[in-house]
């Protein structure tokens, strides 16, 4: 069920398998919305979503043996599917999920022998990164946008150039020097709507017209090059809650 389990035993290895796990529940809950809807059908048994330590998840049944080898995520999610809002069943999806993340990893820490300041450091590691929760609902985002008055603007400026544009400086011009890399500063704060990862100079973006979330190109599949005739561009979750109404 694990796909590609393996028994982490230090620091490091365990937070790449929390966050390969992470990757993985985050496509379930975005990118791959549509397939997991689908997966959670009520009239089966109780279902739960595994992230896996390749990135990848699966809805499965819980393990058969008692105790299992690792902790069990939420069980019964299927159940709740049609009985709530998508948008809220999805958060309450994740909000477990974030709840079976830190389970597994403390649980690799515990059986390993981890010490108060590997624990800790391991926490603080966690803690860097947005929970699925947060990537889901968007409330990251939300946050950063109380923080800084400019944000609002900086990135309504990238838009109406372009909504393809690659989220990097572009060349620098007396006049607007300034400006640049005001909102080069600001762009470092936002966050793939797909994968929960910071914005890297570097990586072309794209954003969704619908829901305004940035997502990297790589992570919802979008070049520079089809993006130029992309008029108004909607992110997979957008287009699945479309297709499904």
């Amino acid at each position: 069920m694990d796909g590609g389990q393996y028994n982490p035993r230090t620091v490091e290895e365990v937070f790449r398998d929390f966050k390969g796990r992470r990757t993985g529940l985050i496509k379930a809950l975005t990118t791959d919305v549509e397939d997991f809807y689908q997966q959670c059908d009520p009239e089966k048994e109780n279902l739960c979503l595994y992230g896996l330590p390749n990135e990848l998840w699966e809805v499965n049944l819980p393990a058969e043996e008692v105790p299992p080898e690792l902790p069990e995520p939420a069980l019964g999610i299927n159940f709740a599917r049609d009985g709530m809002q998508e948008k809220d069943w999805l958060s309450l999806v994740a909000v477990h999920s974030d709840a079976w993340l830190l389970s597994t990893a403390f649980y690799f820490g515990s059986r390993f022998g981890f010490d108060k300041a590997d624990r800790k450091r391991l926490f603080n590691m966690i803690n860097d990164l947005p929970t699925v929760f947060e990537v889901v609902t968007g409330a990251e985002k939300k946050q950063q946008k109380e923080k800084s008055s400019v944000s609002n603007h900086s990135i309504n400026k990238s838009k109406s150039n372009s909504k393809s544009e690659k989220l990097s400086k572009s060349e620098p011009k007396d006049e607007d020097e300034g400006f640049d890399e005001e909102e080069d500063e600001e762009h470092g704060e936002t966050l793939c709507g797909a994968c929960g990862e910071n914005y890297a100079s570097e990586e072309f973006w794209i954003c969704c017209d619908i829901c305004e979330k940035w997502f990297h190109g790589k992570c919802v599949k979008i070049t520079p090059a089809r993006a130029e005739h992309i008029k108004q561009y909607k992110c997979p979750s957008c287009s699945n809650k479309r297709a499904r109404a």
